[in-house]
């Protein structure tokens, strides 16, 4: 059994990955596994707290000198095989999964945004005052700050608004909100206190 194939699939896959992609050639890493039964190309990215996420795996075949991806049939719950001929079809192959997982990525990250919204459209918010600014920037920026209560709950609740204005006269808005209990506020409190002189402001 040669693994001729492989080690030459290997060399040439990752230079080929970022020729066809600039987002590829940003992030995105393989790593070989040879050692194994079926050797595998796995690819990854780090994430910004250095977790890897990986979202492909390329297996190899050395008994039948072929390349092959591995799919879970949720219906039938059984792992379905895809040949991959030729390192153009491997290219293609890690490509499209690259693009689904940034897509997928991007979905957890509005699905995110719209509990926040659901949470805040579910509770009761005594805001205790009005929005306080605590950054503008000649009219063009405008960050906002306000405090309230969740009185189903008891926990406080801190809504950030910041307000941007763009050349031709379009206000963007982006709402975000942090809830925390009591105890953490006073820790909260403490560790700002404490690195408060660390922090730069905004230039």
């Amino acid at each position: 059994m040669s693994l001729e194939w492989f080690d030459r699939v290997c060399e040439e896959l990752q230079d080929h990955l970022e020729s066809i992609c600039e987002q590829y050639d940003e992030v995105g890493q393989m790593t070989i596994v040879r050692a194994a039964k079926h050797p595998r190309i796995e690819f990854f990215v780090d994430s910004d707290d250095d977790v890897r996420e990986y979202f492909c795996t390329i297996f190899f075949d050395p008994l039948n000198n072929e390349f092959y991806v591995r799919t879970l049939e949720l219906e039938n719950d059984y792992f379905s095989k895809a040949i991959l001929p030729d390192i153009e079809d491997i290219i293609e192959e890690v490509h499209e999964s690259f693009h689904d997982f940034l897509e997928e990525d991007e979905d957890d990250f509005d699905e995110d945004w719209e509990e926040d919204d659901d949470l805040l459209e579910a509770v009761n918010v005594e805001w205790a005052a009005p929005e306080v600014v605590a950054f503008t920037n000649e009219e063009e920026v405008r960050v906002t700050l306000q405090f309230g209560v969740i009185e189903e709950t008891g926990d406080g609740i801190l809504r950030r608004m910041t307000r941007i204005q763009t050349d031709d006269q379009e206000l963007i808005e982006d709402e975000s909100h942090f809830i925390f209990t009591k105890e953490e506020a006073e820790t909260i409190l403490a560790l700002i206190a404490s690195n408060l002189n660390t922090l730069k402001k905004y230039e």
